[in-house]
């Protein structure tokens, strides 16, 4: 199988992270924004988090410092809309997409999956796609309780290292997620491991690209 590159050591990558929640984009593509800036690719990120309250998105902000330690450039903003009721801050969630718009023209957006089953998941990614239309967008996922996999087209290896800092920093930045049955080490190896398998390596995550250009 080739393998495709993002880009070699020394190239810069300017990469928007869209999260509803305030671990999702860690949990979805933490492990490739780590291995990015391992391999030596100079990222500039900006990391938008749209839901929270105080607390949680202290947490976020922590956890995305420590994401992009190694990265050329990061910044990282936080917004207040409520959680689990995106779809009703619709016309509200649009604006900002438009103002972002006006702000960031980068090479790679991380996103939700457009067919996730969480309606705030689905609202972001719906958003992305609408406001970036002549960019890479890749999509990424988040394990739940209602069984939600999909079939994803595109995967990019973890070495165990970069696997095992990934659920180290998950854990040790979400102290409020984990009593949740489904925030565990266990779970995120097991996907990146299951990913890996399609893959033909050891631990991967898994992306959806809908629509890419080959030059």
């Amino acid at each position: 199988m080739r393998a495709l590159r993002l880009g070699d050591a020394g190239d810069r990558l300017s990469v928007l992270c869209l999260g509803a929640h305030a671990d999702d984009i860690e949990i979805g593509a933490g492990g490739a924004l780590l291995a990015w800036i391992e391999q030596g690719l100079k990222l500039e990120v900006l990391w938008c988090v749209l839901s929270g309250g105080e607390d949680r998105q202290a947490e976020a902000r922590a956890s995305a410092r420590e994401f992009l330690s190694g990265a050329a450039a990061a910044q990282i903003e936080t917004l207040h809309f409520k959680d689990g009721l995106f779809p009703a801050f619709r016309q509200e969630i649009k604006a900002w997409f438009e103002s972002l718009k006006l702000r960031v023209n980068p090479d790679l957006i991380l996103t939700h999956r457009l067919d996730d089953a969480h309606q705030d998941h689905r609202e972001i990614s719906e958003h992305s796609w609408n406001t970036f239309r002549n960019h890479l967008v890749l999509e990424y996922e988040i394990p739940k309780w209602d069984g939600d996999m999909g079939r994803p087209s595109l995967y990019v290896p973890l070495p165990p290292a970069i696997m095992e800092r990934k659920i180290s920093l998950l854990m040790k930045h979400y102290p409020s997620q984990q009593s949740k049955h489904w925030f565990d080490a266990e779970v995120f190896r097991g996907l990146a491991r299951l990913r890996g398998v399609e893959s033909a390596g050891r631990y991967a995550e898994a992306f959806f690209a809908r629509k890419m250009v080959l030059s």
